[in-house]
């Protein structure tokens, strides 16, 4: 059974070993969370909310020790690492405060005597999680599954198997009892094993779209719900009438969050032409004064990619663009898993830099003959995750809003993420919602209750 291992994408001799569980404690592991769940589930909400908070607070407490570990291992500087310990802190004391409310019995007046919706919890639930986001993307799962009274399993991936592990102990330490949350250290070829047992409930995927393709095949066959937040080829439209300093001033951390290696970065700048003349001048400066560097120093603004590989498919999917035509304007170096900030111009369909979800920090620009033109090209894309407009014309933002076919659209702000609003995607991207109230309900069984 291979060893998972996680490698410091900025020193790539740091290598640490993780040995996978066998297959006789995976079935122990996964008998422990279906166990745990029926003692769990009877906890009441104010119970519930005592635990979460509590890791809400360990996370608050550990939080420069939790980035620094997230670093190592997937290399986003420490700053942003430390921003996504913070938001984990925050989804957890979003849920613990709103989870009874959200969950509450839902009353509805028909000729019965009584009618209405409980929300009840399923089982136990497994999240196969990425390395982009090792914390959050487990937390904003793992917050309102909990809190539904559901019990947790975590397949991360196989890189950042020091993160799940630091995870799991914050549940342990906060109180949960033992098999509420447990890691589950193993590569992705066993995880059919897991959808498959009959303690596992329902399935949720942040990740690529071959996995979900994958994830969802096996849950299908086993008729279990699942969940997929899948790749985006995210939009950042300006157009004339923009206020271009705000659009210039959101661009860089829009396409460069975690080193451009984020489902809902901005990939494609959809640029009016008139505009563009002054816009991507003005980008590529500011792009060419990125500190790009060690990314555990404070001022550091990128640092490498998560890995070799990365780094290298960013190349490759640049190289064919300009191959294909695209005008390298800045950029377009890798050192080892490091990968220069880049602005490619003369972008247009069919090349890799338009059609591809571009993992690494690529600024490609496609210049649009109208509004109505950068309408169309946004939604010429097989995704359809979020989508960011700048412009100050009321009558565009309702077009925009009414017909990009997107999971979220953004007006003069950037796409992101937020505990308060659902988010996911459409077409390639995914189904299902993860966040607010529409997440919480994802893995809760809606309950019809008629009484006379």
């Amino acid at each position: 059974m291979p060893i998972l291992k996680s490698i410091n994408p900025y020193d790539p001799s740091r290598i640490v070993n993780y040995p996978q569980v066998t297959d006789l404690n995976l079935m122990v592991l996964l008998g422990r969370a279906n166990t745990a769940f029926h003692s769990y589930k009877s906890l009441s909400f104010a119970e519930r909310s005592i635990r979460m908070n509590k890791v809400a607070s360990i996370l608050l407490d550990r939080r420069r020790e939790f980035a620094e570990l997230i670093t190592r291992e997937m290399g986003k500087p420490i700053k942003e690492a430390e921003a996504e310990v913070k938001k984990c802190a925050w989804v957890c004391e979003f849920y613990a405060s709103r989870a009874a409310t959200f969950l509450e019995d839902r009353y509805i007046e028909t000729e019965a005597e009584e009618s209405k919706v409980i929300y009840q919890p399923l089982g136990p639930l497994l999240a196969i999680m990425p390395w982009n986001f090792p914390f959050w993307q487990v937390f904003r799962f793992a917050a309102p599954a909990l809190m539904a009274g559901n019990t947790a399993l975590l397949k991360h991936a196989s890189n950042v198997q020091g993160c799940a592990l630091a995870i799991e102990e914050i549940f342990i330490q906060a109180g949960y009892e033992k098999g509420a949350f447990q890691n589950l250290a193993i590569s992705s070829d066993r995880v059919g094993l897991v959808i498959a047992s009959e303690y596992v409930k329902a399935v949720t995927l942040t990740g690529s779209e071959a996995a979900g393709v994958a994830v969802a095949s096996e849950a299908g066959r086993h008729l279990k719900k699942c969940v997929l937040e899948l790749g985006g080829n995210n939009s950042f439209v300006v157009l004339n009438d923009a206020n271009q300093e705000l659009a210039l001033n959101i661009a860089l951390p829009a396409r460069l969050q975690n080193g451009g290696q984020s489902c809902i970065a901005a990939k494609r700048f959809i640029i009016e032409s008139w505009i563009a003349e002054d816009f991507v001048p003005q980008l590529v400066k500011r792009v060419g004064q990125l500190v790009v560097g060690d990314p555990m120093e404070a001022d550091t603004q990128m640092g490498p990619l998560s890995s070799v590989k990365q780094a290298r498919e960013v190349e490759k999917q640049v190289k064919d663009s300009v191959e294909k035509g695209a005008r390298l304007i800045i950029g377009g170096h890798r050192d080892g898993a490091f990968y220069q900030p880049t602005v490619v111009a003369g972008i247009k369909p069919g090349m890799p830099l338009f059609d591809e979800e571009v993992f690494g920090p690529v600024f490609a620009i496609v210049e649009a003959d109208s509004a109505e033109h950068a309408l169309e090209l946004s939604n010429l894309s097989n995704y359809g995750l979020g989508m960011q407009l700048f412009t100050q014309s009321e009558s565009m933002v309702n077009r925009f809003i009414e017909e990009a076919e997107e999971g979220a659209v953004f007006i003069n702000g950037m796409v992101k993420s937020d505990p308060r609003l659902p988010f996911g995607g459409i077409k390639r991207s995914g189904y299902g919602r993860e966040l607010s109230e529409e997440g919480i309900k994802e893995f809760v069984n809606i309950k019809t209750i008629w009484i006379d």
